[in-house]
């Protein structure tokens, strides 16, 4: 007996289904197509680099309700767990009331889930996708998905808002500083 089509045909369907579940997204440039740099600039506290800061989109300047791209290349070791809790204290510092401690707690579990322990030369890239979430990836990879559009504002505001810890930082990512 000729078990070959049947092996084909289960190879196939497989190959199918494997097809299917892929998203259509295979890095974060499918995500912000036509994203070209808008401003770039480097991040340090007391006087040790922390990472480079690229900021990616079609739109320039930066328009409300485009996708974009924040890109951060490390330039020292820093534990996961600590990218969360510094992200969750600037959330808090910055949305004050607006988000919920249970919201908080929703929002760390994700960022543990989204971010790795990283070394000098990791990449971490986040995208936001307006009324949709963020995506992040390390490296090309997709690292995690969340859906919920309050999150990624709140998470980007950390670099864009004008509150920021890092003024300057802002500006230069925004393209206000040449």
């Amino acid at each position: 007996m000729n078990r070959t089509p049947k092996l084909v045909r289960g190879c196939c369907g497989i190959g199918l289904w494997a097809l299917l579940l892929t998203p259509t997204w295979a890095n974060w440039q499918d995500a912000v197509p036509g994203a070209q740099i808008i401003g770039s600039g480097d991040f340090s506290v007391f006087g040790f680099d922390v990472y480079s800061a690229r900021l990616w989109s079609a739109a320039r300047p930066l328009a409300d309700g485009q996708p974009f791209a924040l890109e951060l290349i490390y330039r020292r070791n820093i534990s996961r767990d600590d990218l969360v809790s510094t992200s969750v204290d600037e959330i808090k510092r910055l949305a004050g009331p607006r988000v919920t401690s249970a919201q908080l707690a929703g929002w760390q579990k994700q960022m543990q889930q989204s971010f790795v322990d990283v070394q000098a030369g990791t990449r971490i890239t986040g995208v936001y996708l307006p009324g949709q979430g963020a995506r992040f990836f390390v490296g090309q990879k997709l690292q995690h998905e969340i859906e919920d559009p309050q999150f990624a504002k709140a998470f980007f505001d950390i670099w864009l808002d004008p509150r920021t810890r890092s003024p300057e930082l802002r500006e230069q990512l925004l393209g206000v500083n040449p």
